[in-house]
């Protein structure tokens, strides 16, 4: 009982300590849902039809671009799009060049241990049959705009 009791008060203590330092959770170590909101947006956009159409359109098109930019949106901001393969894109993502990357991408996705992967938003059938379920890609750390992402994907923010 008593070390229960040196726990919670341990706990308490700590997260007293950490609201009076000003930490915010979830949190973005490089800013960039403030960056971004009233700002620009830079997606990375691989080919992955229908989702996202990039050859021979001009402006990227499909499924998951109108869903970025209904996201962009909603955070006031413009959009700046560099089209590519993905490693190239997750690369970009890593180096903090882009913000979010879209491309098809389910939650099967290589790229996990370097970038954030949303909670899938969306389902539909795989080549195989089975159900892909379908996921954006952000910056490792950025949290705050990840959760504000998916809150915008999961919640049906993207229908109003």
């Amino acid at each position: 009982m008593r070390n229960r009791r040196a726990s919670l008060m341990l706990a308490v203590l700590s997260v007293a300590t950490l609201t009076g330092c000003g930490i915010t959770i979830p949190a973005d170590p490089d800013g960039t849902l403030d960056r971004v909101t009233d700002g620009t947006l830079r997606v990375g956009v691989s080919q992955s039809d229908p989702w996202t159409v990039t050859e021979g359109t001009g402006q990227p098109q499909g499924t998951e671009v109108d869903l970025v930019e209904a996201f962009a949106a909603h955070l006031d901001a413009d959009i700046e799009w560099t089209a590519g393969g993905e490693s190239d894109l997750v690369q970009a993502l890593e180096a903090g060049d882009l913000d979010l990357v879209v491309g098809g991408f389910t939650d099967a996705t290589p790229w996990e241990s370097k970038a954030a992967v949303t909670q899938p938003y969306a389902e539909s059938t795989a080549p195989d049959g089975g159900t892909a379920r379908h996921v954006m890609l952000a910056p490792l750390g950025e949290n705050a705009f990840l959760v504000e992402l998916e809150h915008f994907l999961l919640d049906g923010e993207a229908e109003r």
